[in-house]
Parts: C-alpha cells; structure tokens; sequence
C-alpha cells in the first residue's frame, strides 16, 4: 500500500472497527441484544447486517456484483439471539473479507469500475460509500452503548470537560504529520 489515500484509508476504517470493539466490550450479551423499540436495531442487527455488507461487496469485487445473489439482506434485519461470542465472530468475519481486499488493492486499483446492484462505481467511490454507511452505524452502535450504560461508559473520544486537558496535551507537543488514531 504505497498511496497515501489508501493508507489513510486503512486508518479510518481501523478506527470504526476500534470503535465498535472498544462498544462490545462494555456491554454484556443481552445488552447487545437491546433495541430502544420494535422499529430500531439492537447491535446484534447491526453487526450482522454490517458482516453481510463486508461479505457481499467485498467478495470478488472485480468478477462479480456487491450486491450477491446469495446475500439475504432482510434476514440481516431480523432479531436472533446470540451471545457476544458469535456477534464478535460476525464481526471478524466481515472485517476479516473486507481486510483481505483492501489490502490487495494499489493505486492502479482506484479508477477500476466495479458494480453495486449494477451501478458502476469506481472503487475510490465504492470505498468511501463503505466508510460512511461503517461509521453510520458503528456511531449507532456506540449511540446505544452509551445509552445503555450511562454514566458507567467509558468515553471512546475525548471526555466531556476535557477538551481543554486534551488540547493543553496535543499544543505542548511539536507539530508533526500523524494521524489521530496514532494516539488509540
């Protein structure tokens, strides 16, 4: 990976992932399974639908459509219970596919047409349609996780009441060219 939009790339999507790990471990299995009502998405929902996304528009993105045949999206959708142990497994397996593209693709790569349910996008486009629908809902996901614990959650960012000390920390130190997931 010799580009700097696919290394930066790469950080980004690891700091949704950081995210979305650092949410599962605050929460207990049946509070992955909680949703605020009947329309919304427990974590569970989410984990699942977001490993069904990586699988279908990760898989054979050059040969085939991402939206597979074989992909069942509304199941995605429906509510099983399951304990953290295969929610994490879905999670590693969605981004285990998407890793294992990712990281075969070079700059040649990015102005290549590829399709999502046959609409041609380049896969720069494709790449950052996936970044945003990620940090969609992993920020659901961490919604909830907040709402679920309170004020027994521990902060996945800077703190409230803390910009301050946090600034005060970043400004004491010599500008340099990092990326701010070099301090997770």
């Amino acid at each position: 990976m010799k580009n700097s939009y696919l290394e930066s790339l790469f950080k980004e999507f690891n700091y949704y992932k950081f995210l979305g790990e650092n949410t599962f471990n605050q929460l207990s299995d049946s509070e992955l399974q909680w949703a605020p009502n009947q329309d919304s998405n427990s974590i569970a929902i989410i984990v699942k639908h977001l490993s069904g996304n990586m699988l279908s528009r990760w898989t054979n993105i050059f040969l085939e459509d991402g939206e597979k045949s074989w992909r069942l999206r509304d199941q995605e959708f429906i509510s099983e219970t399951s304990n953290k142990e295969t929610i994490l497994g879905q999670w590693d397996t969605g981004w285990t596919c998407f890793f294992n593209t990712f990281n075969r693709l070079d700059f040649a790569d990015l102005d290549k047409t590829i399709y999502i349910r046959n609409q041609g996008h380049t896969v720069m486009e494709a790449l950052n349609r996936q970044l945003a629908h990620y940090a969609y809902h992993i920020g659901q996901m961490v919604f909830i996780g907040k709402h679920i614990k309170n004020t027994e959650w521990k902060s996945l960012s800077i703190p409230k009441e803390k910009s301050k000390d946090y600034n005060a920390i970043k400004f004491s130190k010599e500008k340099s060219k990092t990326h701010f997931t070099e301090d997770l």
